[in-house]
């Protein structure tokens, strides 16, 4: 469960249904302020209000807490080399730098190279060697992370 995907998906189904934070408040009984620390992924929702949304919207409260974002720009780590680089920065940048480099783990030489450029303040090499050997399942799940954070960051931008 990664709260940096939960609070941009709860931001986007709030915006791609016309609310905004005082409507959506209202609707759900709760104050303006509590949507905001979900948005900016100080909090979760209650299982008592993570039903309400999800009746609200239509889906079950597994589609909030690991939602399926459909590939809009990418659909595999590989392809981040092809995000503009302002853009892959403003993504990365909310992952720390241990998940960052447990995702490059399992990516190619070129991709690692790319990511090392682009974040030239990181110890790419001390941050692998303290964090030691890991299941390749952790690195694809991080991975998939970071591809749907960037596809829920173009939608986001299209609403």
């Amino acid at each position: 469960m990664n709260m940096n995907i939960i609070s941009k998906y709860l931001q986007f189904l709030r915006k791609s249904n016309k609310y905004t934070q005082d409507d959506l408040a209202k609707e759900l009984g709760i104050s303006r302020q509590a949507i905001s620390k979900w948005e900016t992924g100080t909090t979760i929702p209650d299982l008592e209000v993570l039903l309400k949304i999800s009746k609200l919207y239509d889906i079950t409260i597994n589609d909030i807490l690991e939602p399926k974002i459909q590939p809009q720009k990418i659909t595999d780590f590989e392809q981040i080399s092809t995000i503009s680089e302002k853009e892959l920065k403003e993504v990365l940048g909310q992952f720390d730098t241990g998940s960052l480099v447990t995702a490059l783990m399992g990516a190619s030489p070129e991709t690692n190279s790319f990511c090392e450029r682009l974040f030239p303040d990181i110890d790419f090499e001390m941050t692998r060697k303290n964090i030691g050997r890991i299941r390749i399942e952790t690195v694809e799940d991080m991975q998939n992370q970071i591809v749907a954070m960037i596809n829920l960051q173009t939608v986001d931008k299209e609403i």
